[in-house]
């Protein structure tokens, strides 16, 4: 099933998925930035409850990267409930799969 949205200024299409380890995989993430949520936006994948802002430094800088991750489902973080209890720490991965802090929101 598709589904489009808009949201925060950007056209958003929902797609099911019923093999999301393929999907984790045929992108090259590190199984310990793997998390519910998996987006392709361009050349990249963001993965997990990502903050817009660290979306948006993403497609403004456009650095030589794969993707960015905010793994687990931190509380506070978009989409999810809770209190904010530490900064969100965003990771970036690398072609050669390093993985790198990106930015801490």
């Amino acid at each position: 099933m598709k589904t489009t949205s808009r949201s925060k200024g950007a056209a958003v299409q929902s797609v099911d998925i019923d093999d999301l380890a393929y999907l984790k995989t045929s992108l090259n993430t590190p199984r310990d930035m793997w998390s519910c949520h998996t987006s392709v936006v361009g050349d990249y994948f963001i993965k997990g409850h990502v903050p817009v802002e660290a979306v948006r430094k993403l497609l403004d800088e456009k650095p030589d990267i794969r993707g960015i991750a905010l793994p687990g489902m931190p509380a506070s973080s978009p989409g999810m409930g809770g209190v904010k209890n530490q900064p969100f720490t965003i990771y970036s991965i690398t072609v050669d799969s390093t993985i790198e802090i990106y930015m801490v929101l």
